[in-house]
């Protein structure tokens, strides 16, 4: 209560009212500053974490169709690898997998458009051993790198290359063209779909390895180099099996061996160029599993387990293993440093034969 009489009492109240528009201002700032604490609290309390939001994504993924790159023409042995894997894993996803051919340069605009994706497991690629390890070296100026640019979730397949030759060729097994090839330096003559191609690169490191000089001619596609095989212009040809394996049958062409590490079902009795006469000797093709670069660890391995559980089905593998592919499917981690050991492999290949790009 306010007494108004007296001197000193209105000197009071002079005062307290000088004051009290400062206090007032001051009470404000107070409660705002409180209550904007408590806003920011309920922010950082409520607020769901991204650990939190990436695994609630996990759970729900994939709630839409998923898009598969093949940097490669429908028909081959990648568009092949890559319809057999989506089938089965489209029925265990509950989502559509689209594919989606987008040829051209050697696989380069097929992984282009795979970078220019988001990294949110909804587009995805197969790309084999060309595009990734091969291309790095073959080309100056590569406009991706595969080991910053892509994901490695896992290597799909192996596609063991046959080595098969003419039947005028006298040699019978790896040791015989050995030695034939040592007597006859630049004289023998193997084919291939094109520079640059698994199959020319098998034949370098043969040479390489078996310190010969086999002849590569290129040619533009598997079918004109498959002619000249049969009709005896050159005499031998690295190929993937399902092309020349009626051929091997009816007598036109010979097996001679496998570039696999083992052997395999489909060819029992042929035995592997390291058993039979160059020891160390591995030279096949691969197709692997793909994303654009930065994916989230967690959603890496949930494909990674989803696809490793297709390639174990039974009908899975007899499919892969008519069209000569055998099932792999590893851990993203070894697909990564299996990765990189193939470009440093193939570079040296690239490197020492001084292979360009057509």
């Amino acid at each position: 209560m306010i007494n108004i009489n007296g001197k000193n009492n209105l000197f009071s109240i002079r005062k307290t009212s000088n004051r009290s528009p400062a206090l007032f201002k001051f009470v404000i700032l107070q409660i705002r500053t409180i209550l904007s604490c408590i806003f920011y609290f309920l922010v950082f309390v409520c607020a769901p974490s991204p650990a939190f939001a990436q695994t609630q994504n996990l759970t729900t993924y994939p709630s839409k169709p998923i898009r598969l790159i093949v940097p490669f023409p429908a028909g081959g042995g990648n568009d092949v690898v890559a319809r057999v894997i989506a089938q089965k894993l489209s029925e265990r996803l509950g989502q559509p997998i689209v594919i989606d051919n987008k040829a051209g340069a050697n696989g380069i605009v097929g992984l282009q458009a795979l970078m220019a994706s988001p990294a949110d497991g909804y587009t995805l690629a197969v790309a084999s051993a060309g595009p990734i390890a091969v291309n790095p070296s073959l080309y100056e100026k590569l406009p991706y790198d595969p080991i910053k640019d892509l994901s490695s979730i896992t290597n799909l397949v192996s596609l063991p290359l046959l080595l098969v030759t003419h039947p005028s060729l006298p040699s019978k097994n790896i040791k015989d063209l050995i030695a034939l090839a040592k007597t006859k330096p630049g004289q023998l003559y193997f084919c291939s779909p094109g520079a640059g191609n698994s199959g020319h690169l098998a034949g370098e490191l043969f040479n390489s390895m078996a310190d010969v000089k086999l002849v590569h001619v290129p040619y533009k596609g598997q079918g004109p180099a498959l002619t000249d095989l049969l009709s005896g212009q050159v005499q031998m040809l690295f190929s993937s099996i399902p092309p020349v394996l009626p051929y091997v049958h009816s007598g036109q062409l010979n097996a001679l061996a496998i570039g696999n590490a083992k052997r395999i079902p489909t060819l029992p009795e042929t035995p592997t160029i390291s058993e039979s006469g160059l020891p160390g000797y591995e030279a096949y093709s691969w197709v692997g599993l793909f994303g654009p670069a930065n994916m989230p660890k967690e959603l890496v391995h949930k494909i990674n387990k989803e696809v490793i559980e297709v390639l174990k089905l039974k009908e899975v593998g007899e499919r892969l293993s008519k069209e000569g592919a055998l099932p792999v499917g590893d851990s993203p981690e070894e697909f990564s440093l299996y990765v990189k050991k193939e470009i440093l492999k193939w570079g040296a290949v690239v490197k020492s034969a001084n292979i360009k790009a057509d």
